[in-house]
């Protein structure tokens, strides 16, 4: 009697006590999403408006007049065109997510699945390769480049980004793989089935929710990236849209309206990317952390 007492004491404890946890929790995540989402509130209701209207104060909507004038400016800008940045930020990101995901892809499976010799002692240099910093390595990067004459060359820069990926995709894709069952890849194999034929047509297919979230994940980087652009690409019209949104402020006065109109549209492509695959996304990261 008294553990059946004990035990609806604890079970009317816990439907007083999860609706305020429920409030609580609510509360503290709305908070946090509206001081994330503020910034971009404020850059957003600065690009479709005229300097005179926020000059006092983005939150200011009186009077209110919405306009695309500056997006307009943005994009086809006579020096420094964020349509030209869209193109080249393209031209660079989707091969250097295409084929870092690719290797990293072969390269994650040898180290989940085979035993060789040297697999420990690969697996910890490229953990240490994951933590070289970018300035580190910018020096001899820039001599290597040069010498080949890929330097303020698309493929120049595509190489850096795409050896730059293949050790983080390599380690997010060897746990992700590790977690799958070996009962499939088992029964392929007595089948007569080869190794090839395993990865390509047992494992790849049911590892797509990994592989889009590292591609994702690497296509985002590459987007947003500005130091190697910086550093690599000179001629503008070559230079990715992170290269040209800061050349927009002017030279002797910075149109605010036209710098967050271009970083809106700097933004909002990884944004779409977000949108369009965060189905698999979101199930690549849970089957990365899920348990045999």
């Amino acid at each position: 009697m008294g553990a059946k007492r004990k035990l609806l004491k604890g079970y009317r404890g816990g439907l007083l006590g999860s609706p305020l946890k429920w409030l609580i929790a609510n509360i503290v995540a709305w908070t946090i999403g509206v001081l994330w989402v503020l910034p971009f509130i404020g850059i957003f209701m600065t690009s479709i408006r005229p300097f005179s209207e926020v000059v006092s104060g983005w939150w200011s909507v009186s009077p209110f007049t919405p306009t695309l004038k500056n997006y307009v400016d943005a994009l086809f800008n006579p020096m420094f065109s964020l349509l030209r940045g869209f193109m080249n930020s393209f031209i660079i990101a989707v091969p250097s997510t295409i084929i870092p995901v690719m290797l990293a892809a072969l390269a994650a499976y040898a180290f989940a699945r085979f035993s060789f010799p040297i697999k420990n002692y690969l697996f910890v240099t490229m953990l240490f390769l994951m933590a070289a910093p970018q300035q580190m390595t910018i020096i001899p990067i820039f001599f290597m480049l040069n010498n080949m004459r890929l330097l303020n060359t698309y493929l120049g820069l595509i190489l850096i980004h795409s050896s730059w990926g293949i050790p983080w995709i390599t380690f997010f894709l060897r746990n992700y793989f590790s977690m799958l069952p070996k009962e499939l890849e088992e029964i392929a194999r007595v089948d007569g089935a080869t190794n090839r034929q395993i990865f390509f047509k047992i494992v790849l297919p049911i590892s797509l929710p990994g592989i889009i979230s590292a591609s994702v994940l690497q296509f985002a980087w590459v987007w947003n990236d500005f130091f190697f652009a910086l550093m690599l690409i000179f001629d503008p019209n070559k230079m990715v849209i992170t290269q040209m949104l800061p050349r927009l402020k002017g030279q002797y006065q910075i149109d605010w309206g036209l710098l967050s109109s271009g970083s809106v549209l700097a933004m909002i492509v990884p944004l779409i990317v977000y949108i369009i695959f965060n189905k698999y996304y979101m199930g690549g990261f849970r089957g990365w952390a899920m348990k045999k």
